[in-house]
């Protein structure tokens, strides 16, 4: 069989990967000069089954509506990317009943617990190079009643064999020392120890040059068109003017991915939501983070990667605009220096390193994955947040749903068909 993959980061590389294992003859198409370079790069840099939860928890409607017109706000709403997205707003909003959202959630922690094992077991033996820690991450509150809130929501975990464990301020410095700044202001915190985390890119990169190694064909600089079709199934692809044929597409193009759907009669819920990162230097930090701490206070994470540190901590909803707002970064470093305000106050800008990438988000928070109503037809795209977390699962879900092998967990749970 001979699949084209659109799409050279976390979701169209894995899915690749896995492909080649089966024996399919598989060819990556990529725009950027090489793997990883658009929503991957330089993201928040976990893998985490403790965060599985969507961003349309209940009440965010009300808390959006709070936010309108602040810089500030940890999910901003861009009036000028309304009217695009009008239709899947209501669905976004829709999709926050508590029902739905309990479902979106077991959905992703099932998907996301799938993941850590599939990395274990089936990429972790490839020896990949890419700052891989395995401390667990640690949340931490800064109120009694959000600390509470939080444990209840925790207890949840337990029904997907997420461990966890409810630390009080002492705890939470014992296990990262440099949070011992502002133990005063904390009321504790939950430690994820299953967690991981590493460097997205640097693992695109590795999984890259070990899929070539294995006959997997990445062709960088090149752009898919449209999806071709034959009698109402896929026949291949229009690339830079020219027929490329297939058995198989796969859209892994993250927020792009809708477009191409579209020439093949399919409308794809995905719409692209703003996130942005910094990468600090830590060689001459007097106390080094250890492990990834997510401040829920202030919306913010930080997740230590060798010698930097990655800060990531807003959404913004603002169409295709992929510009660096000067005011959301500043916002960047403000919350870093909540956390660690020692360092983070002397942190030099000019030596760090200011990113923003279009994440692909789902109405439901959910992946849109697998087989669609066009035979051949395939998806990997709209994990949002989430998708350093859930690619390796998602790269194998997908690959074994192509070559009609068992998948390992319900692959129907996540395919475009749930939408109507």
């Amino acid at each position: 069989m001979r699949v084209l993959i659109v799409g050279a980061g976390l979701l169209g590389l894995t899915t690749a990967w896995f492909l080649r294992r089966h024996g399919a003859e598989v060819q990556v198409i990529e725009r950027q000069a090489g793997p990883g370079m658009e929503t991957s790069f330089a993201n928040g840099g976990m893998l985490h089954a403790s965060q599985a939860n969507p961003w349309n928890e209940p009440g965010v409607l009300w808390q959006a509506l709070r936010m309108l017109g602040r810089e500030d706000a940890a999910l901003l709403i861009r009036p000028r990317a309304l009217p695009r997205m009008l239709g899947w707003s209501w669905r976004f909003f829709r999709n926050s009943s508590l029902p739905r959202y309990l479902d979106a959630v077991a959905r992703n922690a099932r998907l996301a617990d799938y993941s850590l094992t599939v990395l274990a077991e089936h990429l972790a033996p490839l020896g990949l190079d890419y700052e891989r820690a395995a401390l667990g991450t640690l949340k931490v509150y800064r109120t009694q009643a959000e600390l509470d809130t939080a444990a209840l929501f925790a207890e949840r975990c337990r029904d997907f064999d997420i461990r966890y464990s409810i630390q009080d301020a002492a705890g939470v410095v014992a296990l990262e020392p440099a949070l011992g700044p502002v133990a005063s202001r904390l009321s504790g915190g939950i430690h994820f120890p299953d967690d991981v985390s590493g460097d997205a890119h640097r693992f695109c990169r590795a999984l890259a040059e070990q899929a070539q190694a294995a006959g997997v064909e990445l062709r960088f600089e090149t752009t898919a068109e449209r999806v071709l079709l034959a009698g109402g199934a896929v026949d291949g692809l229009m690339v830079d003017g020219a027929v490329e044929r297939a058995d198989a597409v796969v859209l892994a193009a993250a927020s792009h991915s809708p477009r191409l759907a579209a020439s093949a009669g399919l409308s794809v819920p995905v719409q692209p939501i703003k996130g942005y990162s910094l990468t600090v230097p830590m060689q001459h930090w007097r106390v080094k983070p250890r492990l990834p701490v997510i401040d829920e206070h202030f919306h913010a994470a930080v997740c230590p990667l060798g010698d930097q540190l990655r800060v990531a901590g807003t959404a913004e909803f603002a169409g295709f605009d992929s510009a660096l707002t000067p005011s959301r970064i500043a916002n960047l470093y403000a919350l870093l220096r909540h956390i660690y305000p020692d360092e983070g106050g002397e942190v030099d800008a000019r030596q760090c390193s200011e990113w923003t990438g279009l994440r692909p988000m789902s109405p439901d928070g959910v992946g849109i994955m697998g087989r669609t109503s066009v035979r051949g037809l395939y998806l990997n795209t709209g994990h949002g947040h989430l998708g350093w977390t859930m690619a390796p699962g998602a790269g194998k879900l997908v690959a074994d749903d192509i070559m009609l092998a068992r998948t390992e967990i319900p692959a129907e749970d996540y395919r475009l068909a749930r939408f109507g």
